[in-house]
């Protein structure tokens, strides 16, 4: 019977075995996304995150939980990822079995943003797969989960976009299939940092947007 093994107890090096996933360059945004500049009242909404955000940061710790409250949820409205026919979900079960090591990885996805616009035979397009942290938990600690639960969308489609936050600091990757699979690192983004902010909308957005459309017309 296979061995269970959850995502939050393998390391880095685990993945790349288990998965036979590569780690490619690290590389710019700007190779995968078209930023469009940001319209006045989105900057607006931004430093209310932001002013969200300093304030609890300055009482203590923030968990997981009022991370995804306090910045990704309003972050995720002002990028499009509430609207239809985009889909939200948390907490959904992910099972990798891995044949010749005799193991099953098995854990939840804290959240997962789909395109619903499908046929009765395609399965829904996954968008992003966003791994969360407490306040205190380096992003890079959450980046074997995120692999991990991205890496189950390469079995349907060629790529998908990942982000690891503690919800001070975001770490965007992109995976692709191959042979063997590969993700690279995008520049890590910091929501207290005026520009690092704006370059945050615009990528989530970005990503919303191209992946939306896709979806829709290829």
């Amino acid at each position: 019977m296979p061995i269970t093994v959850e995502p939050s107890s393998l390391s880095l090096n685990d993945v790349h075995r288990l998965l036979k996933l590569q780690k490619e360059s690290n590389a710019s945004f700007v190779d995968f996304l078209s930023l469009e500049l940001l319209t006045d009242f989105e900057q607006q909404d931004l430093l209310r995150i932001r002013s969200d955000l300093e304030r609890y940061l300055n009482t203590g710790k923030i968990s997981e939980g009022l991370v995804k409250f306090l910045t990704l949820a309003p972050l995720m409205r002002a990028a499009g990822f509430y609207d239809i026919p985009i889909r939200l979900t948390m907490e959904d079960v992910i099972a990798i079995a891995i044949e010749d090591e005799d193991t099953c990885i098995r854990g939840r996805m804290d959240i997962l943003a789909v395109n619903n616009a499908q046929t009765m035979t395609a399965p829904p397009f996954w968008i992003l797969v966003i791994e969360t942290k407490n306040s205190l938990v380096e992003v890079f600690e959450g980046l074997p989960q995120l692999l991990t639960y991205a890496f189950k969308s390469l079995e349907q489609q060629a790529s998908v976009w990942g982000l690891a936050t503690n919800g001070l600091r975001y770490q965007f990757v992109h995976l692709k299939q191959g042979t063997p699979p590969t993700y690279q690192l995008m520049p890590s983004l910091s929501l207290n940092e005026f520009e690092d902010s704006i370059r945050l909308l615009q990528v989530m957005k970005a990503i919303c947007q191209l992946e939306n459309f896709q979806v829709r017309y290829a």
